[in-house]
């Protein structure tokens, strides 16, 4: 987070900058206290940018006093953050935009999280450096039938509280029976998921206006409408045989979709207030927080994750989509320059530029769910794949030891 991404409330503006300013300083010498007097001289002063006021120059200072070698882990550029609130014109941008790459430069060796942030500070920052991809941690994998049980479980008053009225995926009354939930039912010690179970979409967001989640709901009204469309609907079929269990064969051609939305952030609860005024027929929504523990089961019990993250500089990747690939979750990601250094289409996932091409994606992967749509199967594979060919320890092996090898050699002579 930059010093300047959160303006001080009950303040007059005038003060604001004045107020940020000595925010940054105080943030300078606390950082500087720490890291020279706290801990142990190190061999090298390995940080990850943005933050990048105070945070470079202090490391650098450090680094100075401490002998010591300094290396910048690029995971983004932290002006352009503080232009998505201030504007790419502000004064204070271009001002941070000077102190990032000034002292960016100043590294013994850099680090970044793509080949296109590679060549953009190569060719307009001068800096030199090696591309390490995220991985996601080793506790990131596909989960088990009786993990998405238990999981199950557990949410189970989650997801059968509707946001608003009833709706296509529970009256509001959870099930009383250890032994089945709204996607699994067990038989004995054998868990079985239920050939009706609704199909499960999650998306993680921080509720920030550079995540477009308006992109998200509109694809689920169209996505409404179209099956309506296609089962012959109008609008004097009762709410109570929207309810009931599907069975009709027509019907089976497009399954139910249940999203759930994890995260916290500003705009929740101006969203969930439009989901509550939706009324839809085949699709629902639930938001919620999750345990360290339960995202990641989450993620492996679901049948397609999106992802609505657009860079700020264009250049980095979302960590979500790289947990999701980790836990054999395929993606429909918003399409942006270097994306597809992750997603690779019709391989582990697809891309869209509008809430019509989501739905579309939507119909086109879920249609004779769960056992006919051969499309979410094969990206399924595609992402478990993706997941499987390398965790952080090997990539760090690969990339990022090497580099900070030569640092120090080089530094130390």
């Amino acid at each position: 987070m930059t010093p300047w991404s959160i303006a001080p409330r009950g303040l007059p503006k005038l003060l604001h900058p004045l107020l940020l300013v000595l925010k940054a300083l105080i943030q300078f010498f606390m950082l500087l206290w720490f890291l020279c007097v706290r801990v142990s001289s190190p061999d090298v002063f390995l940080v990850q940018n943005p933050p990048s006021i105070p945070t470079l120059v202090a490391v650098k200072l450090a680094s100075s006093l401490r002998k010591s070698a300094f290396i910048v882990d690029w995971h983004n550029f932290g002006y352009t953050l503080l232009g998505l609130s201030l504007g790419r014109s502000s004064r204070f941008v271009s001002v941070y935009h000077w102190f990032e790459k000034y002292f960016g430069k100043m590294a013994n060796g850099a680090l970044c999280v793509t080949q296109a942030m590679q060549h953009e500070l190569a060719q307009n920052w001068g800096i030199k450096a090696t591309v390490l991809y995220d991985q996601p941690p080793e506790f990131f994998n596909p989960t088990s039938l009786d993990e998405k049980h238990k999981l199950f479980y557990r949410l189970d008053k989650n997801l059968c509280q509707p946001l608003g009225i009833q709706d296509c995926i529970n009256n509001g009354i959870g099930s009383p029976h250890t032994d089945e939930t709204l996607f699994t039912t067990q038989s004995g010690t054998a868990v079985f998921l239920k050939p009706n179970r609704p199909a499960l979409v999650v998306s993680s967001t921080s509720w920030t206006p550079d995540e477009n989640f308006g992109i998200l709901l509109e694809a689920a009204v169209m996505y409404d409408r179209r099956v309506a469309a296609i089962l012959n609907e109008d609008d004097s079929t009762s709410e109570e045989i929207l309810w009931k269990e599907i069975s009709d064969e027509k019907q089976c051609l497009y399954p139910r979709l249940l999203f759930i939305i994890t995260g916290k952030g500003p705009e929740k609860e101006k969203y969930e207030e439009k989901i509550r005024r939706l009324r839809l027929k085949h699709v629902a929504f639930r938001t919620m927080w999750l345990s360290a523990e339960d995202y990641p089961l989450l993620l492996g019990s679901a049948d397609l994750g999106v992802c609505l993250h657009t860079s700020s500089s264009g250049l980095d990747l979302p960590m979500k989509v790289v947990d999701m690939f980790g836990c054999g979750l395929p993606v429909c990601a918003v399409s942006y320059s270097c994306i597809e250094e992750l997603v690779k289409v019709e391989k582990n996932g697809l891309l869209f530029s509008s809430s019509s091409e989501l739905a579309d994606e939507l119909l086109m992967l879920f249609k004779g769910f769960p056992d006919q749509c051969d499309s979410l199967k094969l990206l399924r594979n595609g992402a478990l794949a993706t997941g499987s060919s390398a965790r952080w320890a090997t990539e760090w092996e690969e990339h990022a030891k090497p580099l900070i090898s030569e640092v120090i050699s080089q530094y130390t002579n």
